[in-house]
């Protein structure tokens, strides 16, 4: 979701209306708009909410403003140099009243950044640009009057080259213009030459604009629409816009906005991004673009969506717990207590770290509080929260009473746990032992909490196997304190003990429950590259050119050549090449090397040539003492600025392969673990079969619409 900073310096800049708040600001703009010289001339016609004598407004620096309102008048009341400059203007009228027109015109041309992202090598984006390629403006742009403190409702009419269309959020009218009256804090202007495909679905019109004509992929855009529309209204509440369209950009972006998501290009054809990216912008028109967050209080909006979308589609595909693992292991290999912070000081996505926190945790606090009040229950608590605070702004003050008023819980304490404090509980298990008794079988175990930090409440779901039965039973034990003693009665002998093994709770990872990922390479402070210097000389400048743009991620990364230094560096590596001379003494170092001789990689008894398949691969397993060690080939140096570029989106797996000069994945996945810590057989006990976990069922939905 696409949330405008620029915005809260607005607010930070006190620009007052001098009325009181009655109900949204109302524009009625009519826009021309010429792309080739990046002009823009717009009448506004203004609504205050109720009478008022005077007003605020800021706008773009290069934008002329003028007011033909008769007695109105206007002057200039300051200025702000940033990545947008502004001014502030104030209009008196000659008696209090409600409308006044504004007309402006001028050029916006702010040029498309690329912002480093870690090792992704940049996202793009701009405040606000009208140029030969396409118009993208929104609040960040400060192309329309904004008038501080106030919501806003508009209608836009836009005048463009023959051939162009402008998107913007709402409805549009049979005259061509967008209209939305519902409360709104933003007015975006899209426009590009677009094809316009769309379809009738009984929540809202589907559209999907194209830069080029692409039916196929058109359809599939609109089929998946109208499924995640129909799965989100039915389990929150009726989809809150007249259209959702998929909008792709003349720039790479991942945006989402009210009844619209502005995806670039390359974005939109990734195979993926059907069902992942994609529901998570639908949904977004739920929380974030119609219930607005209270920034003040944190952003709860992300996790939830998160939560409700990337997660419910993994646990449609029975893959709920694998999602929550990652979560879990996210936030194992990106904070630590430096980079920690509580949720009520989450505001966006800034790096791994704060993702982690924000999107993840959040996510695993909504699961938490799923597991504590039961499906049925939490679903009507979110139908609560979206019908009271539909468009307003809500906090997570605000969800604790909605969750409370249909459980009839006390909430406070689980809410002010899992959002203000940091860190997560590390969980022990000691024992198990079992004992005969006339009334049955008693199991006893202890539970200890190992982190440093005060304990937390925890409700902790244990697994029981049992004797003759082959799916393990399932109860929650409370968790007040540093340590709990269990003393279970079963009426068959118990033969194993699970401690959340479905990942329910927000909780550090035991290492015995971490796969080996190449997340923990990405993710280290210090990092040293080995370069192959027996490489043939287009790879090695391939593989230097690699090595340089993930070195410019931080000053923690040395690059060296492999024949430079005697035996391995401390500390994490990356090893480059299948010819590097240190890559027999990694594997030897290493717990679990994959198999590989001089040709080819083995992978579950496929081989994988080097000269035809890039991939990158740990070396050994993870574990609290170990050191992340990795392993990155390219086969051709064609493929390797598509490898460098889409190699940190697989950090959750132990592996991943890829073929061709633009690489395709062909296959990734993540080693096998030995048995976790947090499952003990009971004291006697030697050959225990295996037992079936059983999986929670879909909060919503049969199954996802990938399938």
């Amino acid at each position: 979701m696409k949330r405008l900073f620029f915005v809260f310096w607005l607010l930070m800049a006190q620009v007052p209306l001098c009325a009181g708040a009655g109900g949204p600001v109302d524009h009625r703009l009519e826009a021309r708009v010429d792309p080739g010289t990046g002009f823009i001339r717009v009448v506004d016609r203004i609504t205050l909410p109720e009478p008022a004598d005077a007003f605020d407004f800021v706008l773009h620096a290069d934008l002329e403003v003028t007011s033909p309102t008769p007695g109105a008048l206007l002057r200039r009341t300051g200025s702000h140099r940033g990545p947008v400059s502004t001014h502030g203007y104030r209009v008196t009228l000659p008696e209090p009243g409600r409308e006044i027109e504004l007309r402006y015109e001028g050029t916006i041309h702010h040029g498309v950044d690329t912002r480093r992202d870690e090792y992704a090598g940049g996202r793009e984006s701009t405040p606000g640009l009208i140029s030969p390629e396409g118009v993208f403006l929104s609040g960040s742009s400060a192309w329309y009057p904004y008038i501080g403190g106030e919501s806003l409702s508009f209608s836009l009419s836009t005048h463009l080259p023959e051939g162009w269309t402008a998107v913007s959020q709402g409805g549009r009218t049979p005259e061509g213009a967008w209209v939305e009256n519902q409360p709104q804090d933003d007015i975006y202007l899209i426009a590009a030459p677009y094809t316009l495909y769309e379809r009738a679905t009984p929540r809202a019109r589907a559209q999907v604009y194209l830069l080029r004509p692409d039916p196929e992929l058109a359809d599939r855009y609109l089929t998946a629409t109208a499924g995640y529309l129909d799965l989100f209204s039915e389990l929150i509440g009726p989809y809150p816009y007249a259209k959702f369209a998929l909008v792709e950009n003349f720039w790479q972006s991942g945006y989402g906005m009210p009844s619209f998501t502005l995806l670039g290009s390359r974005v939109i054809r990734l195979p993926f991004i059907l069902h992942s990216s994609y529901p998570h912008e639908i949904l977004h028109n739920w929380w974030g673009n119609s219930v607005y967050i209270d920034y003040g209080t944190g952003n709860w909006a992300e996790g939830l969506t998160a939560y409700l979308a990337d997660h419910l589609v993994k646990e449609q595909a029975g893959a709920g717990a694998a999602y929550r693992r990652d979560t879990l292991q996210s936030y194992a290999n990106y904070v630590d207590a430096g980079r920690d912070f509580p949720l009520v000081r989450f505001r966006g996505r800034h790096g791994q770290a704060s993702q982690a926190v924000g999107y993840g945790k959040t996510a695993m606090l909504f699961h938490m509080l799923r597991d504590r009040l039961g499906d049925e229950t939490f679903r009507r608590g979110l139908r609560r929260f979206f019908e009271n605070h539909k468009f307003g702004t809500a906090g997570f003050s605000d969800l604790r009473s909605a969750f409370e008023a249909v459980s009839g819980a006390d909430l406070g304490d689980f809410f002010r746990q899992w959002t203000t404090r940091t860190g997560a509980p590390r969980l022990r298990i000691e024992g198990p032992t079992r004992s005969s008794h006339p009334e049955g079988h008693r199991l006893r175990f202890s539970l200890r909490q190992a982190q440093a930090a005060p304990p937390f409440d925890l409700d902790v779901p244990i697994f029981v196997q049992v004797e003759g039965e082959h799916v393990a039973r399932h109860m929650n034990l409370p968790m007040k304190g540093r340590e709990l003693n269990a003393d279970l009665l079963f009426d068959r002998p118990p033969l194993r003990v699970m401690v959340d093994p479905r990942f329910d709770l927000f909780r550090h990872l035991d290492a015995s429950e971490i796969p080996a990922s190449l997340g923990t390479l990405f993710a280290a402070d210090r990092l040293t590259i080995l370069l192959p210097s027996r490489a043939a000389p287009a790879l090695k400048k391939a593989y230097r050119t690699i090595a340089d743009q993930w070195a410019a991620h931080g000053d923690g990364v040395d690059v060296l050549w492999d024949d430079a230094i005697d035996g391995l560096p401390d500390g994490p590596i990356w090893l480059f090449g299948a010819s590097n001379l240190k890559l027999r003494a990694a594997t030897a170092a290493a717990g679990r090397p994959p198999v590989f001789d001089d040709t080819a990689l083995d992978v579950d008894g496929t081989r994988y040539p080097y000269d035809r398949f890039s991939f990158a691969v740990t070396l050994g397993d993870a574990g609290r003492d170990a050191r992340p060690l990795g392993w990155l080939n390219v086969h051709s140096p064609d493929a390797a600025p598509g490898l460098a570029r889409k190699i940190v989106h697989y950090r959750k797996y132990s592996y991943a392969l890829f073929e061709g000069e633009i690489p395709t994945n062909v296959e990734k996945g993540q080693w096998d673990l030995a048995e976790s810590a947090l499952s003990l057989t009971v004291a006697g006990e030697m050959a225990v079969p295996p037992v079936e976990i059983p999986k929670h069922p879909p909060l919503a939905g049969a199954r996802t619409l990938s399938q």
